[in-house]
């Protein structure tokens, strides 16, 4: 029996991957608004009926493959700063920022999918803001253990409104905050400002990666490596992150 269960297993999650792969070739021909479980079904000769046991809706599929998308950039990011002295923060902060970039770039459809137009008359589960928020997580973890080594607190002094305060308060709670203790307690403990400044760093990374997949920045920059290096820097520096080497 177990040996029954584990092959049947082993078959629902090849098929899985083929109706996700499928899905994602339609991505690409005809955006998220076109995907059609009908469409995958037909390009993978099978019965509707077959296919639906797995998604039983369109929104189903969509929020499969934002899943995945936001998975799949996350594990981008952690690999890459794992690649760099735990002690050279700021080489960590950029490896986030060039590794976030290099996966839009080979991902340009599931890119536009979680970052690009909202899709007609579809709502995310709350369950996709976890992994919605890896890249945000790891700037943050990168900026507290930054602060810990210099023993000095996270800088955070400008002033912030009340609204602002209000909502760095609420941000603290995120599920994406609270899927680690170590992660929750120390941002607990970070000024709003603190967290304001990791807030811009994500805004820059990805509207940087926005601009130059959707073209924004054709006849404007071509240097787009040293422009991205530039903004990951200049984004650390209020949180005083540095190169340091043992």
């Amino acid at each position: 029996m177990a040996s029954t269960r584990g092959f049947r297993q082993r078959v629902r999650d090849e098929l899985t991957r083929e109706i996700k792969d499928v899905a994602r070739r339609q991505l690409a021909q005809v955006g998220a608004g076109g995907l059609s479980v009908r469409a995958v079904t037909r390009e993978l000769g099978m019965a509707s009926s077959a296919v639906y046991r797995y998604f039983p809706s369109r929104d189903a599929l969509l929020t499969a493959l934002i899943t995945d998308a936001y998975v799949g950039l996350g594990q981008a990011a952690r690999r890459a700063e794992s690649q760099v002295a735990r002690e050279d923060h700021l080489g960590r902060w950029k490896a986030v920022f060039r590794s976030v970039r290099e996966w839009a770039r080979e991902h340009p459809h599931e890119y536009a999918l979680v970052y690009g137009s909202p899709v007609p008359g579809y709502a995310a589960p709350e369950h996709t803001a976890i992994p919605a928020g890896e890249v945000v997580i790891l700037l943050a973890q990168i900026a507290i253990e930054a602060a810990v080594a210099r023993r000095t607190g996270t800088p955070g002094d400008d002033p912030v409104t009340d609204a602002l305060a209000t909502d760095v308060e609420i941000l603290k709670t995120h599920p994406a905050v609270s899927q680690d203790d170590e992660i929750a307690a120390a941002l607990a403990e970070m000024p709003a400002s603190g967290v304001l400044h990791v807030l811009d760093a994500w805004t820059m990374l990805f509207g940087a990666v926005s601009f130059e997949l959707f073209g924004h920045y054709a006849d404007v920059l071509t240097s787009l490596d040293d422009y991205l290096d530039r903004l990951a820097t200049k984004s650390a520096a209020p949180l005083g992150l540095t190169h340091q080497h043992s």
